[in-house]
């Protein structure tokens, strides 16, 4: 197993990775802190004993790594994110101290099955997509290479939601996994600071005669800090993940309790506990819309509070914050802290804007995730004046002097003014928060060669002509501990096996596997892996959903987040014209395919939501149909969330990236199914592109418009009723979808979706690019035909995925916008 070490001397017995020693342990712990003894003890009580164990094994590293960071007064990297899709910790913080055989077998000792006990573990429910799983793939890797980074974020007590799908439709329930607790987390009481809201503010002269500002009146809601040690891999360095937890300022109002009046004496408390809930409460309400800034402006006013209080133990002079501090802003969800610090300084510390302007700046960096336009967060102005007022002065004030400085250089360009305003004038007054963002950084990021390029020539054009040095490109990574080491020990036991384990932590010695491709025995080797994998997802399947699934079909596998433009529609139209081939051609040689999907679509998503309905009624009809002949299988696997993902990721065959060219950013789920051994099927959208510039085109399925012809296509006029007449198959599916075929109780359930692909205008270009689809799709089906070419293909793809890893991203970052360098232990 990857991450094995020798035993090692500690300096107390309790450290220690042998089995011996985590017996000792285990027994302790089931005792001291579980409470049982090993007789009535269950597999939760031993799996809260192995963990106990485990953390006890992280709290010494933890503590003299925080510890060097202050020996050595070394820049520390703070990572503001509304997400951590962390996943479960037991599996990943033993592989990475390098314990695993030996826990596994302590525990076996015992009589104890440590797969079972390992899986009790609930994924925590800290984000919802790829943006809180890059934030955890970044948080892995800044330990692993010993760079001083902290997470900050928000302690959702119910995360975004558990999926349940009920009669075809996403359900959304309560995630309650902090239902047996959490044993990773260290709750920290004494660390509360106050959160201010609402309240006017008061301007004066100080005895300098120069004007000040005091935010007053102020609602107070105290963030309360739990912290989760994240270990590097095979390094004595442990990072610190800080979420914050909302607490009212006062949990009890004796002088309404005395009135009779029960609930208003805890309506306080209920209300400001409200803020960390849950993740992305619905913006379809004022209400929901007011809790997302609330708890935006929560984490980051707690964050910063606690950076200055880390940096005001060594440091008195505010303008060295830049060398000391850097702050990465993950999206626009924490742009508000540009503001805040500015507050800070401005009112708190009494330093001159000008200054405090340049320190914000140094300090600050924005990582970009989005193309789509309506996906920019905006906050109308009116709530920023009733909720933050005094940041909206900082606001209007930095705007003020940035829009100067844009008249001196395009003097008498007023639609540039427009355009680059922090503030949007048109209808309904808002504070732009992208904008925000690119002034109050010293860097720009995008996360894919291709994303990058379009903020700089297209959506923030203004912005890169003014500053084109701010605007910087960071391809995307995965951790190979997470998305190799431990989602696929059958597929990382071989690559060791032929290269060693340096792979773990170096991921481009994966190039060393290139010339096995022309291995037949080693072929062989790895498509029995694949297929491995394939039983043990048909088996979770059949035990979770009771549906059979073939192993020896073609596992196609799309899972990522719903939405319009990842197009999960343009494959259930694939699908439907493959059911309608093999109905209507009983003798055509079809390979065996299943076809994956899994997601959640938010809550107010209609759209997406009908679509999920839609797969789910395509699969009840042909997983059904005995004219199909079990040559097509469709199955929707609900709560998608990490661990499910480390299931069907090792599995899968193909990988479909089929999102619009130009929408998807970047895309972390390409690189992971890569990694794991699939082929891709994709655009030439986000990092595709550099997907095919490492494998080679002739590896991957490419297909599809490029971002050059949809924005051609669009500026001639696209007319996706001209894709429905021209093309026979196409018509048959849409009218199939429009006239009721998968909703017979139901007509016109997916109307709907029929018009908004055509007289609705087809958005995202399915029709467009269906035809495409489909014939690549013909060229999929060839090639896996012949097995050892596919496996010749898929070998590569896993040998050149080096680039895509987190490592090279972190050190990217590292070099290109913290300036910080590896700290050397000692």
């Amino acid at each position: 197993m990857p991450g094995k070490r020798s035993t090692r001397d500690f300096k107390y017995d309790y450290q220690g990775l042998d089995v011996a020693s985590i017996k000792h342990s285990l027994a302790n712990q089931i005792i001291y802190n579980v409470g049982k003894d090993s007789y009535g003890a269950t597999d939760r009580d031993w799996y809260h004993a192995l963990a106990y164990a485990v953390r006890d094994r992280l709290i010494e590293r933890w503590m003299e790594t925080m510890r060097s960071y202050y020996r050595s007064d070394a820049k520390r990297i703070y990572y503001f994110s509304l997400e951590f899709l962390i996943g479960r910790t037991l599996s990943n913080s033993i592989l990475n101290l390098g314990f695993y055989d030996e826990a596994r077998q302590a525990l076996e000792e015992l009589g104890v099955d440590f797969d079972t006990v390992r899986d009790l573990e609930f994924d925590a429910a800290l984000g919802n997509g790829g943006l809180g799983r890059l934030a955890a793939c970044l948080l892995d890797s800044m330990a692993t290479l010993r760079i001083p980074g902290y997470g900050y974020g928000i302690r959702y007590e119910y995360g975004m939601f558990r999926q349940a799908i009920e009669q075809g439709q996403q359900v959304e329930h309560p995630d309650n996994w902090l239902r047996y607790g959490n044993v990773w987390e260290l709750p920290r009481p004494e660390l509360l600071y106050p959160v201010k809201f609402y309240g006017r503010v008061l301007e004066y002269r100080d005895e300098q005669g120069q004007s000040r500002h005091q935010w007053i009146d102020t609602d107070e809601v105290m963030a309360m800090a739990y912290d989760t040690p994240i270990p590097g891999f095979d390094v004595e360095t442990v990072n610190n993940m800080r979420l914050w937890s909302a607490k009212a300022s006062r949990d009890f109002d004796l002088e309404y309790f005395n009135r009779g009046d029960y609930i208003k004496a805890v309506e306080d408390k209920t209300s400001s506990e409200n803020l960390s809930k849950v993740l992305y409460p619905s913006d379809t309400t004022m209400i929901g819309r007011t809790l997302r800034l609330k708890q935006q402006y929560f984490f980051v006013s707690a964050s910063l509070q606690d950076i200055m209080v880390r940096f005001q133990k060594d440091h008195d002079d505010c303008s060295l914050l830049p060398e000391k501090v850097a702050i990465q802003l993950n999206d626009t969800h924490p742009a508000i802290a540009i503001a805040e610090l500015m507050r800070l300084l401005l009112d708190n510390k009494g330093v001159a804007w000008e200054r405090a302007w340049e320190i914000t700046r140094g300090v600050f960096a924005y990582t970009n995730h989005t193309l789509l336009p309506e996906a920019l967060e905006t906050w109308p102005v009116s709530l920023f004046e009733r909720m933050l007022p005094r940041h909206l002065q900082i606001i209007y004030e930095i705007n003020h002097r940035f829009l100067q400085e844009v008249n001196h250089r395009y003097p008498g360009d007023g639609d540039r003014l427009r355009r680059m305003s922090l503030i949007d004038e048109e209808g309904e007054r808002r504070v732009r928060m992208a904008h925000l963002a690119i002034v109050g950084s010293h860097r720009v990021n995008g996360v894919a060669f291709l994303h990058t390029e379009l903020l700089k020539h297209s959506m923030f054009a203004d912005f890169h002509q003014m500053y084109p040095d701010r605007f910087v490109n960071i391809t995307n990574g995965i951790t190979p501990r997470r998305w190799l080491n431990q989602a696929n020990p059958r597929l990382a036991a071989l690559a060791s096996e032929q290269i060693g384990e340096g792979w773990v932590t170096d991921l481009m010695q994966l190039e060393r596997l290139l010339p096995l491709t022309e291995d037949e025995g080693f072929r062989e080797r790895f498509m029995q892996v694949k297929h491995a994998n394939k039983v043990a997802l048909c088996r979770y399947v059949e035990e979770r959903l009771q549906l059979t699934l073939d192993p020896n079909s073609l596992l196609d596998v799309q899972v990522k987040r719903i939405h319009e433009y990842k197009r999960q529609l343009l494959n259930v139209l694939h699908t439907i014209t493959l059911y309608n081939r093999i109905r209507q051609q009983p003798d055509l040689a079809v390979v065996p395919r299943t076809v994956v999907f899994a997601g959640k679509s938010a809550p107010g998503y209609a759209m997406a939501k009908l679509i999920i309905r839609l797969i789910n009624d395509v699969a009840d009809i042909v997983n059904h149909d005995p004219a199909v002949r079990d040559l097509l299988k469709v199955v929707f696997i609900p709560n998608y969330d990490v661990s499910t993902a480390a299931i069907i990721m090792p599995a899968a065959d193909l990988s479909e990236q089929i999102s619009t060219a130009g929408t998807e950013a970047s895309g972390t789920g390409n690189m992971k199914l890569a990694l794991n051994g699939a082929l891709t099927i994709g655009t030439l959208d986000g990092a595709n592109i550099e997907i095919r510039d490492r494998v080679g085109e002739e590896n991957m399925f490419i297909f599809g418009l490029t971002v050059e012809e949809v924005n051609a296509r669009r500026a001639q006029g696209y007319f996706p009723w001209d894709y429905y007449h021209a093309n026979p198959e196409l018509k048959a599916v849409l009218d199939m979808i429009r006239s009721g075929y998968f909703s017979p109780n139901d007509l016109d359930r997916y109307k709907p979706l029929f018009n908004a692909l055509t007289d609705g205008g087809d958005r995202y270009m399915l029709l467009a690019d269906y035809a495409s689809y489909v014939a690549a799709q013909g060229r999929v089906e060839e090639l896996f035909r012949d097995r050892h070419e596919w496996a010749r293909r898929a070998i590569r793809n896993v040998a050149q995925m080096g680039f895509f890893s987190s490592d090279r991203t972190v050190r990217n970052y590292a070099e290109q916008i913290w300036n910080v360098q590896p700290l050397q232990r000692g």
